[in-house]
């Protein structure tokens, strides 16, 4: 690790509140709040005890930063981001809103994130869709595992850009040049990177993607969004409408009564209540304070971190459950002990000494940010070693 990477963490570090003796290698479970997002935050909550004082754009004007914060980071526009309280919320907005054939179906990999089996269960309960699931040839799913599952059934593919169970990265544009064919929506979850890895929605050829806000992108939990290629959005039926997401809802002294229409673009998949003032102040904040720092330098430095634990692994004890080659991976690693029965005992451990990783699928996931030191990462070594 360069000095030049290495003084990163230094420059941050104090943006955060203590640690407290804690090694907190788990932003992939929850980002920690930079203070600036929390005293935002703690402001929002005073408009809620004086509420005389919360001015009526606010209602509009803070989910609409928030909206223009996250194109900047995912290469979309503001139109086509919808605020939601996280990547559940979006893939709810899916099945709500697409016209359900008989034989239509839905592929989800082996082992995905539960809500992108969940999502779909009561549809495939009452008979209107089948979900079929892709098993993986190799160790980990691959975009060809996909590409050879589509076929003039399949209305939606749903899957996360990064795994949560091993980090594994898919080719989302081959998938997507794939899906072409059968008009296929390929709907990506990106809560496992984004905000530490350059994401372009555009060039992946997504349909729609969702995301949670409250992992490498710091904001509280409950926050997230939804986005909406704009070629999808009339493709796209819909489901509830919020009423702040009719057109001229701005205007709160003739609200609207009659001839309802959706505003255009996205917002009209906000979750209800988008102006939460206590979370996306923080959001808002949050957001500010990666765009600052830069993708590009989150994502340096977190190579260089897992690099040194890459590198570094006690090969007696331990072996690596991601991909070794760093473009088939996202922005962290999933180790596991060489006799798999003894995972949890290592998890264990790092527990008792204060390294705070998660434990998935019998894996140890190691997910470092911007606040994470040299000496965070030889503290967790020394402990795999011993």
């Amino acid at each position: 690790m360069t000095t030049q990477t290495a003084s990163l963490a230094t420059d941050y570090l104090s943006a955060f509140a203590e640690f407290e003796g804690v090694a907190y290698l788990n932003a992939s479970l929850q980002g920690p709040m930079p203070l600036a997002a929390v005293r935002e935050a703690v402001a929002a909550l005073e408009w809620k005890k004086h509420p005389y004082r919360v001015p009526d754009s606010a209602y509009f004007d803070l989910p609409d930063r928030i909206r223009e914060k996250v194109a900047r980071l995912v290469g979309g526009r503001p139109e086509e981001i919808a605020v939601t309280t996280g990547a559940s919320a979006g893939l709810a907005a899916v099945a709500a809103g697409i016209d359900w054939k008989p034989g239509d179906e839905v592929l989800v990999g082996r082992g995905e994130f539960p809500a992108h089996f969940s999502t779909w269960l009561r549809y495939q309960e009452a008979g209107k869709l089948r979900v079929r699931v892709v098993e993986p040839k190799g160790r980990f799913i691959s975009a060809d595992d996909y590409i050879e599952a589509i076929g003039p059934h399949t209305r939606v593919i749903s899957a996360s850009l990064v795994r949560f169970d091993n980090g594994a990265r898919l080719d989302a544009a081959r998938v997507a040049r794939a899906c072409e064919k059968f008009g296929t929506a390929l709907v990506l979850d990106l809560a496992q990177c984004a905000g530490a890895m350059k994401i372009d929605l555009r060039e992946l050829g997504a349909s729609m993607a969702v995301c949670s806000g409250y992992k490498f992108l710091f904001g509280p939990y409950g926050t997230g969004f939804f986005w909406v290629a704009s070629e999808w959005t009339e493709r796209l039926p819909l489901g509830a409408v919020y009423f702040l997401a009719l057109e001229g809802a701005r205007e709160f002294h003739a609200l609207p009564s009659g001839n309802l229409r959706p505003a255009p673009g996205a917002r009209r998949w906000d979750s209800a209540e988008p102006a939460s003032f206590t979370n996306l102040a923080a959001f808002d904040s949050a957001l500010d304070f990666v765009l600052r720092i830069s993708v590009d330098a989150v994502e340096r430095y977190n190579d260089a971190l897992l690099a040194e634990i890459i590198d570094g692994l006690p090969r007696t004890n331990c072996s690596l459950a991601s991909p070794s080659e760093r473009g088939r991976r996202g922005p962290y690693v999933c180790l596991s002990a060489r006799n798999p029965q003894e995972t949890q005992a290592l998890y264990e451990k790092l527990r008792a000494a204060q390294v705070s990783v998660s434990l998935r699928e019998n894996a140890l996931r190691v997910s470092p940010h911007i606040y994470n030191t040299p000496e965070d990462i030889s503290r967790f070594m020394r402990i795999l070693s011993e």
